[in-house]
C-alpha cells in the first residue's frame, strides 16, 4: 500500500476539480485554442494515435486505468467485449458514463496507487497516466499492469510528449522533480506529478523490467506504446 503524500492528494483533487474543463483541453477550446493551423495538427495526430489503436485491436476484456472523461473509453468500446474503467475521480466517471454508457463498461472509483485488480484481462490500457506516476512508483505500477494481464495479454498506452509543456495552463514547475503547476479557469493553482519520457528511453526502461514494448511518437504531441511480456 502506498502512503499518499501531499502532491498525490493534490493531483487527485486537481482532476476532480478539473473534470468539467478537461474536454476543453482535448477539443482545443477556449484557452486551449491555439489557432486553426496548430489545432488541425493536434487533431491529425489524435487521428494517428486512433489508427494505431485500431491496428492494435484491443479486443476481449479490457482494463482501462485512469479512464478520465472517456475520450479513449469511447474508442475502446469499438473493439472490446467488456471494459473495466477505473479512476480516482467520481466527477470524471460521471462524464465518462454520459459518453459511453454502461452496456459494455463497468466503472470503479479507486486510487490506482492502492488498488489491485481481482481478475486478469486481455488488454490493459491507459492514456495520459504514466506521466502522472511518480518515478519511485514506476516499477510498482508496471507490476500492477503485469498482475492485471492474462498470460499473453497486451498493453497499450498513450501520453504527452514534452512539447505539450508549452501551454500556458501547464507550466513545468520543476523538471528535476517531475512536477507541474496547473491553473484552472477560476484561477486556482494545483501541483501535480508530470514525468516526460523520451520514447527510446522508456522502451529501454521497460525492457529491463521484462516488457517488450514498442514506443512510438507522433511529430509534436503524443507518444504511444504497445506490446506485452
Amino acid at each position: 500500500m502506498v502512503t499518499r503524500n501531499t502532491i498525490l492528494e493534490e493531483q487527485v483533487n486537481y482532476y476532480r476539480q478539473r473534470a468539467t474543463e478537461y474536454d476543453e483541453w482535448f477539443l482545443r477550446l477556449y484557452r486551449y485554442d491555439e489557432g486553426k493551423t496548430k489545432n488541425a495538427r493536434w487533431f491529425a495526430e489524435v487521428t494517428e494515435v486512433q489508427k494505431a489503436l485500431q491496428q492494435f485491436n484491443p479486443s476481449g476484456t479490457v482494463l482501462e486505468l485512469a479512464c478520465g472523461t472517456g475520450w479513449w473509453t469511447q474508442e475502446l468500446v469499438k473493439y472490446a467485449e467488456h471494459i473495466i474503467a477505473v479512476d480516482a475521480s467520481n466527477e470524471v466517471i460521471t462524464i465518462n458514463k454520459q459518453k459511453v454508457g454502461t452496456d459494455k463498461t463497468t466503472f470503479i472509483t479507486a486510487d490506482l496507487f492502492n488498488w489491485h485488480p481481482d481478475k486478469q484481462y486481455d488488454v490493459v490500457f491507459f492514456s495520459f497516466w504514466l506521466s502522472h506516476v511518480p518515478t519511485y512508483l514506476f516499477d510498482a505500477f508496471w507490476q500492477l499492469v503485469d498482475r492485471a494481464l492474462k498470460p499473453g495479454g497486451r498493453v497499450f498506452f498513450i501520453d504527452s510528449l514534452s512539447s505539450e509543456k508549452s501551454h500556458k495552463a501547464f507550466t513545468i514547475n520543476n523538471p528535476r522533480n517531475a512536477t507541474s503547476t496547473r491553473k484552472l479557469k477560476d484561477g486556482r493553482i494545483f501541483n501535480v506529478i508530470k514525468v516526460f519520457y523520451k520514447p527510446s528511453e522508456l522502451k529501454k526502461r521497460l525492457y529491463k523490467l521484462g516488457w517488450k514494448i514498442e514506443v512510438k511518437r507522433t511529430k509534436n504531441y503524443f507518444m504511444y506504446g504497445f506490446g506485452g511480456k
